[in-house]
């Protein structure tokens, strides 16, 4: 009955989470680049100190990592606006200085010519910030080149700023999800340029979360902390039967 009590009593506390989840997952379905947290449960056996043998089950929620699938490409007419074609991130500064991924394609320049993403992160080359002058006309091209031509003045020469620094996906296990949005390598190195990794302007990606399938999890998240609640209760009912049976006994 201990064991039946304990593995409800946790089923329950992470179902809740597992809803917390789906939960965040909906409210960023309109966010730009956001990829679905995927979660799942396990058995965490409890060992005692002695003798070393498993005396109750534990469930918990494991966060597996995210849906690395593409969402869908939105075009918007903006040549401020791009989007990685296929597996891979963009690098940009993260708050505390270093360097992290996302795929929230579109930028803005700030009073200081640093290009920056809607979301206020400064964009990264291999070198660093990258800086739009003034009065120009920027243009990123499927490498992720940023070139500038100049829109006074005779001379309409174009410029190379840098390049967007591309990085691949190849792995799930090589990146994982910070509670900021940004990913990040979990072996807390700079993730290496990768030339495969393409851009395409004048769209934006959107979230890949699936409203319809999400709506459904919650609805099953919430069966599964209903059922996990009968169990506790019928955990207490058959320990209070127990109890009034050997007290009958004695």
């Amino acid at each position: 009955m201990d064991k039946m009590l304990y593995v409800a009593m946790t089923g329950a506390k992470h179902v809740q989470l597992q809803q917390s989840t789906t939960s965040n997952n909906l409210a960023n379905a309109n966010t730009n680049g956001f990829k679905a947290e995927l979660v799942a449960f396990r058995a965490l056996p409890v060992v005692a100190d002695a003798p070393a043998t498993p005396t109750r089950a534990f469930v918990v929620d494991s966060t597996i990592g995210h849906d690395r699938s593409q969402g869908p490409l939105v075009s918007t007419g903006n040549d401020q606006d791009f989007a990685l074609k296929g597996a891979g991130f963009f690098a940009v500064q993260a708050p505390d200085g270093q360097e992290a991924y996302t795929r929230d394609g579109g930028y803005v320049v700030d009073e200081n010519g640093i290009m920056r993403t809607r979301s206020g992160r400064v964009i990264l080359s291999d070198g660093g910030p990258i800086t739009v002058p003034n009065n120009t006309r920027v243009a990123i091209a499927e490498d992720g080149t940023i070139s500038t031509v100049p829109t006074e003045g005779g001379d309409r020469a174009s410029q190379i700023l840098g390049q967007l620094k591309l990085v691949a996906e190849a792995n799930r296990n090589d990146y994982y999800k910070g509670v900021d949005g940004l990913f990040r390598r979990n072996d807390g190195q700079e993730a290496p340029r990768d030339e495969n990794v393409r851009v395409t302007t004048g769209v934006v990606e959107g979230s890949n979360v699936n409203v319809v399938e999400s709506l459904v999890q919650m609805i099953d998240h919430a069966r599964h902390y209903d059922l996990n609640i009968k169990l506790m209760q019928t955990a207490d009912q058959n320990g209070k039967s127990a109890t009034s049976i050997m007290s009958l006994a004695g």
